[in-house]
């Protein structure tokens, strides 16, 4: 009965793919990537699409940086808030072996000594955290980097701690939808308590090594850094790279092509296995994005976005689309599934605070345009809202490091 449901199901989801535009041919991608690179403030750029027979398809143009190998499938780059699909499929995958529960405090996975805020007797949950309904800031409210070039990287579980302790939320958790790195910052450091390992190890022994992603890593291995592209800022000057010692289930992944497209496919793939069911759940769209979507360019689909575990379910065009994006100082990213059809695309630039999402989106669905307004670009509310926050406070004299940190998304 099992493998006559599976492959209705695949008869099905192959059917369905078939009615669908065939995503663009190489001589289109490659004809769009100049561009890109001549046109939108990007400097190099590796563009992923995988179709609906599981076919994989690289294409890379630009400026890797200096003294780094040609981009191409191999090339790593920082892949930023990214990583927090990783840490929504751990949950899900947790979930899923009883280890926690979505309606678990968070308190009662923390040390006794760790006071987390609560409003009018709610507790903030798992399930608040990954959804960004925590009534948690965008960024830890304490964050004071000794150097703006690693925004993170002088930040400790002390001080994390302490954030938690000394804040007071402005809302009841659950209330209603505001990104926040720092919830799920928390979510990753209280599921490494839970599996009693560090983010790094859990992530790597429950997803990378299953799905053979052996270039994606928090800490750089010699190999990774081998080939490494340079970021760079949006004005093109080359940038350091990030460190996340104490909340990596943020934003501390780096990775290659190959190993995206490789994350891409278990995500749309039909098997049943543990790992494909528990990223099977975190598609799942859990709560409403709502308020807080309405930036020009936007179309108005937009703002019936879902959120699930860290993945954001939206129809930019005609099609579903579940997707995420990172932003770091040196590197803007895109990863969006049609799971409908089984096809995906992934875009890793080595430009920083350039969102680059609708590229992504256009790939998938040809209904949503790379331009929206004359020069205008159409971005998702997440990278709007991300941009505008961070140009804001990047232009305020009074901390100019945490307009730094602001854009790690």
């Amino acid at each position: 009965m099992r493998v006559a449901t599976a492959v209705a199901v695949f008869l099905l989801l192959t059917a369905s793919a078939s009615t669908q535009a065939p995503l663009p041919s190489g001589p289109a991608v490659q004809a769009l990537l100049p561009q890109l690179v001549n046109n939108h403030g990007i400097k190099g750029i590796v563009v992923g699409l995988l179709d609906e027979a599981g076919a994989r398809r690289v294409f890379a143009h630009g400026n890797p940086g200096s003294n780094a190998l040609p981009l191409d499938g191999e090339s790593v780059f920082e892949i930023g808030s990214m990583t927090k699909v990783f840490t929504g499929i751990l949950l899900a995958d947790m979930v899923r072996r009883g280890e926690v529960e979505l309606a678990d405090p968070v308190a009662d996975l923390l040390p006794s000594g760790v006071r987390v805020p609560a409003r009018n007797g709610k507790m903030i949950t798992l399930l608040d955290l990954t959804t960004h309904y925590s009534g948690l800031p965008f960024m830890p409210p304490n964050l004071a980097p000794a150097s703006p070039a690693s925004p993170f990287g002088d930040y400790t579980i002390k001080r994390l701690y302490e954030c938690l302790s000394g804040y007071e939320l402005p809302r009841d958790p659950g209330d209603r939808f505001e990104y926040s790195n720092l919830g799920v910052g928390l979510l990753g450091h209280v599921l490494e308590l839970r599996a009693g390992t560090t983010y790094a190890a859990l992530v790597s022994d429950r997803i990378l090594r299953r799905l053979g992603m052996t270039h994606t890593a928090v800490a750089f291995t010699p190999w990774m850094k081998d080939h490494v592209v340079g970021g760079h800022d949006r004005a093109g000057n080359p940038v350091p790279h990030w460190d996340f010692p104490a909340v990596a289930g943020m934003g501390g992944l780096r990775s290659t092509m190959n190993d995206m497209l490789a994350f891409a496919a278990a995500n749309v793939s039909p098997e049943e296995n543990d790992l494909m069911l528990a990223m099977r759940t975190s598609h799942r769209g859990l709560r409403q994005v709502g308020e807080g979507v309405d930036y020009p360019g936007i179309p108005s689909a937009f703002k019936q976005a879902r959120v699930g575990f860290n993945w954001f379910i939206s129809r930019p065009g005609k099609r579903r689309i579940t997707w995420t994006v990172g932003l770091t100082g040196g590197y803007s990213t895109f990863l969006g599934l049609d799971i409908e059809a089984r096809r995906a695309v992934v875009v890793l630039t080595n430009t920083g605070l350039n969102n680059i999402d609708y590229v992504g989106f256009h790939l998938l669905d040809p209904a949503v345009p790379l331009r929206s307004r004359g020069a205008e670009v159409v971005r998702s509310p997440l990278s709007a809202r991300i941009h505008a926050t961070a140009v804001r406070l990047a232009k305020s004299r009074r901390d100019i490091r945490v307009g730094m940190a602001c854009v790690s998304c």
